[in-house]
């Protein structure tokens, strides 16, 4: 084989070298920074990319899958001078390779450290009873804050959590305490509203009663009124001299038992009496 030959051979198995240094196959999981002279050019996606041999090389690979950080425990003080330890865990995913690798040297460390700041001025802003009750909350404020400062590396805070609230001995004697007065107090106002809502029941049976019994006087004054007006209106109508009638034959058969008596020997009868007898009299036609 000639000299001509054999370079062109050397020459081709160069270029096709050439070919495959340039050709990266970026997996979906993964990004890579691209230098050349030592200065950052590029980010290559998930895919099929191409750099120029020899001058670009890849000065990193990156994975962008989301990722924990261990937990870890902070001490902090609330704002009622409670102290506390809290354990949270972050979970974070690179979205800019450029910035993760150019702008922090060890990223992990670096979030690490905003965690345990960020969490320690959260949590002493607020009282130790908002801490339990109010954990949804905190945990926004600490991812919100987070992404303001870790924006500037390339990660985006997924989420935060907190995992377990610890205080020290004391604290949770006194806890327990207020959990034991708290219940006592309301053990207290569920008797009170129960005698209070016994006494209403009792005054509205007492008022209903007091009611229906008004309302009879009132039916039977209503009857009497009503009796009466209906004699007055018979007197009126010519009816005087059926109740005269009535009194006088009343008198009569009283004076008849009177005189039917075996004690009786004279009687003395009123004129009014023997004005009655003749009306009977008269009456009847005799």
């Amino acid at each position: 084989m000639s000299i001509t030959g054999i370079v062109f051979l050397v020459a081709a198995a160069l270029a096709v070298a050439l070919v495959f240094m340039g050709i990266k196959v970026v997996p979906q999981s993964e990004n890579f920074v691209v230098e050349r002279f030592g200065k950052y050019t590029k980010t290559l996606k998930a895919g099929l990319n191409f750099i120029t041999p020899i001058l670009d090389k890849v000065a990193g690979k990156l994975s962008i899958l989301e990722r924990q950080l261990p937990e870890k425990p902070h001490d902090v003080i609330t704002k009622d001078n409670v102290t506390i330890v809290i354990t949270n865990t972050i979970f974070f995913k690179i979205v800019d390779a450029a910035k993760a690798t150019y702008r922090i040297s060890d990223l992990e460390g670096a979030i690490n450290n905003a965690v345990t700041g960020t969490v320690r001025s959260i949590i002493g802003s607020i009282e130790f009873d908002e801490v339990q009750s109010h954990r949804d909350q905190i945990n926004k404020k600490i991812k919100g804050s987070l992404e303001a400062t870790c924006s500037d590396w390339g990660v985006d805070i997924t989420r935060t959590e907190i995992l377990d609230v610890d205080v020290d001995e004391n604290t949770k004697k006194a806890m327990q305490q207020q959990i034991n007065a708290e219940r006592e107090r309301r053990a207290v106002v569920m008797a009170a509203e129960g005698t209070k809502k016994s006494a209403e029941l009792t005054a509205d049976a007492e008022l209903y009663t007091a009611q229906k019994q008004a309302d009879a006087k009132r039916l039977l004054a209503d009857a009497d009124a009503y009796a009466t007006k209906t004699i007055s209106e018979a007197i009126n109508n010519e009816g005087e001299s059926a109740i005269k009638f009535e009194i006088q034959k009343r008198q009569v058969e009283a004076i008849g038992q009177l005189s039917s008596s075996d004690n009786s020997k004279v009687i003395l009868l009123p004129n009014d009496i023997i004005s009655a007898l003749s009306s009977v009299k008269n009456i009847f036609g005799k």
